[in-house]
């Protein structure tokens, strides 16, 4: 790892440990802090291989494919297909200002952006996961819908939109979660995993910034 990628990752350290998106009590005396969180997303079982070349940052799964010996992307996704069972691929773009971003398609920025790799979908992740044994035309265009929503999910780690939890009723008793991407907080799982009562989580959602 070089000097840059290794400060990059301390201050994102630093930054998501200190960084408390909401703190306030509800009206039943239950406390509740939002706190930006850390993320595993490449360590969970996804459809998707990222498999990114970037100088500065640390970026998708490991590989062990030299941009360097390669011309063109064109090159490197054929060097891909060689060296995986590839039954489903999309480009990966990244922007670079003031933070990254990641997607499966272009930015409009050509100054600070551009391809970083490509993310796949492997026979053999997709017989780990599923029960397919044939990848059809059909199942290939759902694949590469799993794939850019697996890449929409990475970026949210990528910009720091994962968040935890911590409560503390009146007795003192203290309960804590995180690693919950989005912030719409219905739909991430923070909500169900507070358990709090029907009208706690009315207040909550009027409280959350």
């Amino acid at each position: 790892m070089d000097k840059f990628t290794y400060l990059y990752k301390e201050f994102k350290n630093i930054y998501k440990m200190s960084y408390t998106r909401d703190n306030f009590t509800l009206s039943t005396g239950k406390e509740i802090e939002i706190y930006q969180s850390e993320g595993d997303f490449l360590g969970w079982d996804n459809f998707g291989t990222m498999i990114c070349f970037h100088n500065n940052y640390d970026l998708g799964h490991k590989h062990d494919l030299n941009s360097n010996n390669y011309n063109s992307w064109e090159e490197v996704e054929k060097a891909i297909k060689r060296e995986y069972n590839v039954k489903a691929i999309l480009p990966l773009y990244l922007y670079d200002h003031s933070g990254i971003t990641i997607s499966t398609e272009p930015f409009g920025c050509r100054w600070d952006s551009g391809q970083v790799g490509f993310i796949i979908a492997t026979k053999e992740n997709i017989e780990k996961l599923t029960s397919i044994k044939r990848v059809t035309k059909q199942y290939k265009e759902k694949l590469e819908g799993y794939l850019k929503e697996e890449v929409n999910t990475y970026d949210k780690e990528l910009t720091g939109d994962v968040w935890g939890f911590t409560t503390i009723d009146k007795e003192g008793e203290t309960d804590s979660c995180s690693g919950f991407y989005g912030d719409n907080w219905e739909e991430n799982g923070i909500l169900e995993n507070m358990c709090l009562t029907e009208e706690e989580q009315k207040e909550f959602l009027n409280n959350i910034s």
